[in-house]
């Protein structure tokens, strides 16, 4: 296993023999074992190890082993002590998440701080199985039936072509000591059911089993690298990016076939997971719309527009004194000159007559009930059958400013001046009002 382990490393992943790395080592059989052999290559690498205090003083033993593996390997022992199941109720995650997650992030930061080029997994054959089956129970797209990643940014996983067998026998043979998890023992976890009772079952039924494993997964990586590669192709036809998010031209979808696998390639990424409803959004009306955790899928007149949740904080009021001249905000720049005639105007621009306004002036996003007095026709309308008539798409509506003097609006900024604040005697002194991102 020595000299196979040395020559994936050669062929697959040779920046590993002069990276610095961070091995996470439970204690358990695999990840010794890779602390072993990382060793046998002589690879410059430190050993990570986490006390999630899950197990009381099994947890603590397991602590003591892996320090007394460093001495042994003559390598630096990073240890960390986690509060795992007041993080797990705290983030109302399983408390296998909450392991995962705090096991991850303090690699990570550890990787960051101390320059550490790659982190290393134990990972093996049989985990990929597991992990394949256990998504194949829950239900899962194609990206879940395709396996564990021997390599995800900076993290690798070396071991993925060994069967836990061979990881054994090794061990057996150099004599290697390990620690025994009690847990996976245990068929409360579903991994440790399907390790222990699922798959001895299909091992009878086909002794190779990880073989033909692993031979369906090459075809399921294939499959899958062809679909990416039609969706690549695809992209640029379909979407294009605005200020808001995301645009998905609805034409364009209709006219190709599979669309529903489409639009799954494309927004799997954003936490979906109605893809019936998010297909049925085509044809659904304007104003529709398909929620995630964090983001949102909106039907517009001619497109999908995609957009993070906006936050339901309070929205913010800015204010404009009387003298100010150059304005920076977050939402952008105004600019307040005083002029002696009206020039030309865009919806970038407005002219003013100076003793109508009320200062300070304020800025604020539009609100249901607002109406306004668009300049060039008569009498009032709703800001919201302004908005419809300008079909206007829900982000726009939402990301839409006003400048107001008073209660009164004297601007729907990039839109619409207010007509109440023209200038209509040659004697008013005339404010040039401008915006820019």
């Amino acid at each position: 296993m020595e000299k196979a382990f040395k020559n994936i490393i050669k062929a697959d992943f040779p920046f590993l023999s002069t990276n610095k790395l961070l091995l996470a080592v439970s204690g358990g059989l695999d990840s010794v074992v890779l602390a072993h052999l990382c060793a046998s290559a002589k690879l410059n690498f430190a050993i990570a190890h986490c006390n999630f205090n899950l197990r009381g003083e099994e947890s603590d033993a397991d602590e003591a082993f892996v320090l007394d593996l460093g001495d042994a390997l003559e390598v630096e022992v990073f240890t960390e002590s986690f509060n795992t199941e007041a993080y797990a109720e705290d983030e109302k995650l399983s408390v296998q998440m909450a392991a995962r997650d705090l096991r991850y992030n303090w690699f990570h930061e550890l990787s960051a701080s101390l320059g550490f080029d790659n982190i290393l997994t134990a990972h093996h054959a049989n985990d990929n199985l597991e992990t394949f089956l256990i998504n194949l129970i829950r239900g899962t797209g194609l990206e879940g039936l395709t396996g564990i990643k021997t390599e995800n940014d900076i993290i690798i996983r070396p071991l993925l072509q060994f069967s836990r067998k061979e990881i054994a026998a090794f061990a057996w043979e150099k004599n290697i000591q390990w620690r025994e998890d009690s847990s996976n023992s245990s068929s409360k976890y579903l991994r440790n059911k399907i390790r222990h009772d699922i798959v001895p079952v299909m091992e009878e039924i086909n002794p190779q089993l990880l073989e033909s494993f692993q031979q369906t997964q090459e075809h399921l990586n294939e499959s899958l690298s062809l679909v990416e590669d039609y969706v690549g192709l695809l992209f640029s036809e379909i979407v294009t990016k605005d200020v808001f998010g995301y645009r998905l031209k609805i034409e364009t979808l209709k006219k190709i076939p599979n669309t529903k696998a489409v639009l799954y390639q494309l927004l799997k990424s954003f936490g979906f997971t109605a893809w019936n409803d998010i297909n049925d959004l085509i044809e659904a009306q304007p104003g529709k719309m398909v929620i995630s955790s964090t983001h949102r899928l909106i039907k517009d007149r001619d497109f999908l527009i995609l957009t993070e949740i906006p936050s339901a904080k309070q929205e913010e009021t800015f204010t404009i004194a009387e003298g100010e001249k150059h304005i920076m905000l977050p939402l952008g720049n105004f600019t307040i000159t005083t002029v002696k005639e009206i020039g030309d105007t865009g919806i970038n621009c407005i002219y003013v007559a100076k003793e109508k306004l009320e200062f300070p002036l304020t800025i604020r996003k539009w609100q249901e009930g607002d109406i306004f007095y668009p300049f060039g026709m008569k009498g009032k309308k709703k800001l919201s059958d302004f908005f419809k008539d300008k079909k206007l798409s829900l982000p726009e509506k939402e990301n839409s400013w006003l400048l107001c003097s008073g209660e009164k609006i004297v601007w729907i900024i990039n839109h619409r001046a207010d007509a109440r604040f023209a200038i209509t005697d040659p004697s008013q002194e005339i404010l040039k009002i401008t915006y820019a991102l």
